[in-house]
């Protein structure tokens, strides 16, 4: 790819808009700041050569692996450049992202919450965009795919009364976002949501009902139409759209009516089996053996096979992962079995690393002082996993590095 080195200035004065109307990780609250600023129209650069020629499949198939960097620009701790590190974890660095490269991941999502920086007219805080695209920029000038989405934003819940307001608001937000990012090449990908629900209600995490799907639907149409509206390299990005709540579950992935559109990929997340992956107090074993630690892994590559990618639709699985119950040789057989089911379908998965390593809800990955990995072997599993070596026996493994560490 061609790099550019925007200046920072540039952004620090992104164009007015007219308005149309997870768990924490370990650390403590950071400061609130003032949350906007006036800005104005930014000196256009040049654009970096998009190309034009890729399918989503072929683009999807060019991703090996990724990491989320979870709980970061997601948090929504405080207000200002300090929302970055107000759910305890470091501000970002270049290190980071080379180390994350350096381990085998191809590509980065970078989950961001744009809510708390907009004022009442819905322009983003040109500091904050600033920031946002200064660590898209450290994953992109190493030549890595980076997924930016709109995260926790409590104002898009998906029903059918505030379905106006939450258009408006989405598009007036998503072409603040895709101007400042519209000459970037085809390894900049926009996410239009993440997980919109209803929150605290029996729908939250069963697939939806009629309405809330529906909703979504229209909801990923405009911002569909929002990110193309802007012209530039945003004629051809790739985006990508959810079905509601990102679910995986059939009934809500057959309801996802997709905009007409040749350049999408659908959106899931999927922390599969729930006993060993997410639920708390849960299951610390995994064995590819048993059955019943399979089949949900199994059913969900089929469905999406069935659904989409044999009809040539692209898939990325934006979230998964299992959380450490020490037992990292389990985890790391999870991961190679995970990550080689869906990439033998063409299917790319991203890793949620949200750097808690001690309580919560426990899925860090790298340390983010020193920029390598924790958990080298669960790292092994998801490296042989893309890599299609399989069959590898995770517990010798650990206790060699038991007993070498113990001499």
């Amino acid at each position: 790819m061609n790099l550019r080195k925007f200046m920072a200035a540039a952004l620090a004065a992104v164009f007015c808009v007219t308005a149309a109307g997870c768990s924490k990780s370990d650390g403590a609250q950071g400061e609130s700041t003032s949350a906007t600023e006036s800005v104005s129209e930014p000196e256009q650069q040049p654009a970096d050569e998009f190309d034009q020629d890729i399918t989503a499949m072929e683009l999807t198939a060019d991703i090996k692996v990724g990491w989320n960097l979870g709980n970061t620009l997601d948090a929504t701790g405080s207000t200002g450049i300090s929302q970055e590190t107000s759910w305890g974890n470091p501000s970002t660095t270049p290190e980071l992202m080379q180390g994350v490269k350096d381990a085998g991941f191809n590509a980065v999502r970078i989950p961001t919450t744009w809510e708390k920086q907009m004022d009442e007219n819905n322009v983003i805080n040109a500091e904050w965009l600033a920031r946002v695209k200064e660590i898209v920029d450290y994953a992109y000038d190493l030549d890595m795919y980076v997924i930016l989405n709109m995260h926790h934003e409590e104002w898009y819940q998906p029903y059918a009364d505030k379905e106006e307001e939450i258009t408006a608001k989405l598009q007036t937000c998503w072409t603040q976002i895709a101007e400042a990012f519209k000459g970037y090449d085809q390894h900049l990908i926009f996410e239009g949501m993440n997980e919109p629900r209803w929150k605290n209600t029996e729908f939250e995490w069963n697939g939806g009902n009629d309405e809330g799907r529906t909703v979504v639907n229209h909801l990923n149409k405009a911002f569909v139409e929002a990110v193309r509206a802007t012209g530039g390299n945003n004629q051809y990005r790739f985006l990508m759209v959810c079905p509601y709540a990102a679910n995986s579950g059939e009934s809500a992935l057959a309801a996802l009516e997709l905009p007409d559109d040749d350049r999408l990929i659908v959106s899931v997340h999927a922390y599969i089996p729930y006993s060993f992956a997410l639920q708390n107090p849960g299951s610390d074993k995994w064995v590819a053996s048993k059955a019943n630690c399979t089949n949900e892994i199994d059913t969900l590559a089929e469905v999406l096979n069935r659904l989409f990618i044999s009809k040539g639709q692209a898939v990325i699985i934006g979230e998964c992962g299992a959380m450490n119950r020490q037992n990292e040789n389990y985890r790391a057989a999870w991961a190679e079995y995970y990550f080689s089911t869906f990439k033998n379908i063409g299917i790319p998965c991203f890793w949620w690393d949200n750097g808690s390593f001690m309580s919560g809800e426990t899925f860090g990955l790298f340390d983010r002082y020193s920029n390598v990995p924790r958990y080298n072997l669960l790292v092994q599993g998801i490296m042989n996993g893309v890599n299609g070596v399989t069959g590898v026996d995770y517990d010798a493994l650990a206790e060699e590095s038991a007993a070498s560490t113990a001499a």
